[in-house]
């Protein structure tokens, strides 16, 4: 005589035994659904990652170290001698007559210095922008975009300037016009993260940076150098389809 099978609620499975089993598996019911595992709650900073905005040594050197290089800069025009001071800002300058002269030297020696100081709204552009850049493009990359929009807006800027003092539409002094700073790097960078951005991020962006560039256009307090950084702007804008091509994703 066969022996009766044991009711199916009370067989325990075999793994059962086993250390680290939790308890006897739950089978369901044949057509219904599975039950679904709560996932662990992911904290709101740990999402938001907010420091990801600054420079790091390994995440973001081309940013970090040029960051470290302006600092140094910064403080030497703070606490060192004005007349040293001066001296070297003249001697990196871009103007006409150091165009002309030593060209290569005075386009990078210009963008060492910070104008305003390091609490300038270029100096906050320049760590939030280019760590935002890199992080998406590379350093090397992102060194190519600054590098792109602060020689090229210097050199639209400057020379119709040696032009206009050839005409004698400008006085001889406009040759030795003091010239550096960091700002028309800022602006085409700015102007080639926005084209990773969403299309509403993006045109935000360019409409509010867009259009305090404008304003300073029309106050006319410096129109050489405010239709540089419009110029500067539209070359990071002109940049897009590299940036996006060479765009990875951020770690």
């Amino acid at each position: 005589m066969a022996v009766p099978a044991a009711p199916e609620e009370t067989v325990r499975p075999a793994l059962d035994g086993i250390p680290g089993q939790r308890g006897p598996v739950t089978r369901a019911a044949p057509g219904s659904p599975a039950p679904e595992v709560p996932a662990e709650p992911a904290s709101a900073w740990r999402r938001l990652r907010p420091w990801r905005l600054l420079p790091t040594p390994t995440g973001t050197p081309f940013t970090f170290g040029y960051a470290v290089v302006l600092a140094g800069t910064s403080l030497l025009t703070r606490y060192a001698d004005p007349a040293f001071v001066s001296a070297l800002q003249q001697g990196s300058s871009t103007d006409v007559a150091h165009l002309m002269q030593q060209p290569l030297l005075v386009l990078l020696a210009s963008a060492l210095w910070i104008a305003g100081g390091i609490a300038s709204p270029y100096a906050i552009g320049f760590l939030l922008v280019l760590t935002g850049l890199e992080r998406r493009i590379g350093a090397l990359r992102t060194a190519g975009v600054f590098l792109l929009g602060h020689v090229v807006a210097t050199l639209a800027t400057e020379v119709p300037v040696g032009f206009s003092v050839l005409a004698g539409h400008l006085p001889e002094s406009s040759l030795h016009r003091l010239d550096y700073g960091i700002s028309f790097g800022v602006a085409a960078s700015i102007g080639a993260l926005a084209g990773l951005f969403r299309p509403w991020l993006r045109w935000l962006v360019l409409v509010a940076f867009g259009g305090m560039l404008v304003e300073d256009l029309i106050a006319f307090a410096d129109p050489m150098t405010n239709w540089g950084h419009l110029l500067a702007l539209s070359i990071g804008v002109a940049t897009w389809p590299l940036v996006r091509r060479w765009r990875r994703r951020p770690a």
